[in-house]
C-alpha cells in the first residue's frame, strides 16, 4: 500500500547506507560491467545495470528469505536456459505440449512420434517437458540432436526421458512459470496433444499470451490419434461455453487449428511462414516482417479487408523497409501499419491472408 506521505510503496531507507541508484554506488558498478567485458553505454549494458540496481534494492527493501530464493532462483534458470538455446538460434523450434501418462501403445503415442518426426524432417527442432508419455514421443521422432528438454523438479514424476537424458540440451526448473516462459519464448509453433490440467493450462496460457499480444504470433496445431475426441470435446466447449456468451471474439476461434493428420499440423505449420517471417512494435506500429514483398494491389485490398485493425489516426498499411532501430533481419520487406493493439485474433487471419498472397 502506497505511503501518502511518502508518495512511494517501498520502506523508508536508512540514512546509514547510500541508496542503490546513489552515484557512488553506479559508477562502481559501471567499473564491475566493464571488467566482464560489458559496454556500459549499449543497451545491453544498461539492462544488466538496471539487474543489478535492482536485485541492490531488495536489501533496503527487507525482502525475506524465501523471496530473495525464488527471485535468484528464476534469474538462474532463466539466464541458463536462454544460453543453451542461444547455442541454437537458426533452427525453428515447436513446443509439443501433452499427457507424460500416455501409453507407448495408445494412438496419441504414436501419432506424437509421427508428427515430430516429420517435423525434423522439415529442419525444426523439438521442445516437450523431457518426461514420458507424449514428451517422450515428441523427442523420439525427431531424435536427440533435434530435441530439448525442458524438465520440472517433481517428487512424483519421472526423470527423464530416454531420448534427451544426459544430453546438453536437457535443463531441469524449480519453478512452473520459468519454465513456461521458455516453452513459449523459445517456439515459432505449438503442437498440443491430449493432456490433464497441465497440458490444459499450457493450452490455456498459450492462447492467453497470443490472443492479448503477450506473446508473438505462432500457428497452434491440435492433434489426436485415431478415434480419440478429446479437441473436439475442447472445441465445442470453446464455441458453446465461451463463444456463445460473449467472453471470446469469433476472430479468437482463428488462434488454433484441429489436425486430423500429422501431415496436415505439418503443412498448417509450414503454410504459417510461407510469407509472413516475423513481427515486432516500434510503439503502436506493429512492424510484419515478410519473406516476399507483396503486390500493391495486395496490400489495398488488406488495407480494406483488415481495416478493424487500423488506428484511425495512424499509418495505413504500406510496404516499406526496416526502422533505423531494427538491428535484425533488415534485408527484408516490412508491412506495417498503426495497429490498434486489440483483436489479435484478427492479427492472425491477416498472416493467414498475407501467406494467400502471391508475391510481388
Amino acid at each position: 500500500m502506497i505511503d501518502p506521505a511518502r508518495g512511494t510503496s517501498a520502506p523508508p531507507e536508512s540514512i546509514k547506507h547510500k541508496r542503490a541508484d546513489d552515484p557512488i554506488i553506479l559508477a562502481a558498478l559501471d567499473g564491475l560491467l566493464a571488467q566482464v567485458g560489458a559496454n556500459v553505454d549499449s543497451s545491453d549494458g544498461r539492462y544488466v545495470k538496471d539487474l543489478l540496481v535492482n536485485a541492490l534494492k531488495l536489501i533496503p527493501d527487507g525482502r525475506d528469505t524465501g523471496e530473495l530464493k525464488l527471485i535468484t532462483g528464476a534469474v538462474k534458470e532463466l539466464r541458463y536456459a536462454y544460453r543453451v538455446f542461444g547455442q541454437y538460434p537458426e533452427p525453428h523450434k515447436i513446443t509439443i505440449f501433452g499427457s507424460a501418462r500416455t501409453p507407448k501403445d495408445h494412438p496419441d503415442y504414436a501419432l506424437a512420434v509421427e508428427f515430430s518426426r516429420l517435423m525434423g524432417e522439415r529442419g525444426w527442432m523439438s521442445i516437450t517437458g523431457a518426461g514420458g508419455g507424449i514428451m517422450e514421443a515428441g523427442l523420439a521422432g525427431p531424435g536427440r540432436e533435434k530435441s530439448f528438454g525442458v524438465g520440472i523438479r517433481l517428487p512424483f514424476e519421472q526423470t527423464a526421458n530416454q531420448v534427451i537424458a544426459g544430453d546438453s540440451k536437457m535443463m531441469v526448473f524449480r519453478y512452473f512459470f520459468t519454465r513456461k516462459l521458455m516453452f513459449i519464448s523459445q517456439a515459432e509453433a505449438v503442437a498440443l496433444f491430449p493432456g490433464g490440467f497441465g497440458t490444459m493450462d499450457e493450452a490455456f496460457e498459450t492462447l492467453t499470451l497470443i490472443q492479448t499480444g503477450k506473446a508473438a504470433m505462432l500457428p497452434i496445431v491440435m492433434l489426436q490419434g485415431k478415434g480419440v475426441t478429446y479437441w473436439n470435446q475442447f472445441d465445442q466447449f470453446i464455441r458453446e461455453g465461451l463463444l456463445a456468451r460473449g467472453w471470446i471474439s469469433e476472430e479468437d476461434l482463428s488462434l488454433y487449428k484441429l489436425c486430423e493428420t500429422a501431415e496436415e499440423a505439418a503443412e498448417h505449420i509450414d503454410r504459417f511462414y510461407r510469407i509472413y517471417h516475423s513481427s515486432r512494435y516500434i510503439k503502436d506500429d506493429l512492424i510484419i516482417r515478410l519473406k516476399n514483398r507483396l503486390r500493391d494491389a495486395d496490400v489495398a485490398d488488406l488495407n480494406k479487408r483488415f481495416a478493424k485493425l487500423i488506428k484511425p489516426d495512424g499509418l495505413q498499411m504500406h510496404i516499406r523497409g526496416p526502422f533505423d532501430v531494427e538491428d535484425d533481419h533488415r534485408d527484408l520487406p516490412r508491412l506495417v501499419f498503426t495497429h490498434t493493439r486489440y483483436a489479435y485474433g484478427k492479427i492472425r487471419q491477416l498472416i493467414d491472408a498475407i501467406n494467400a498472397c502471391e508475391p510481388a
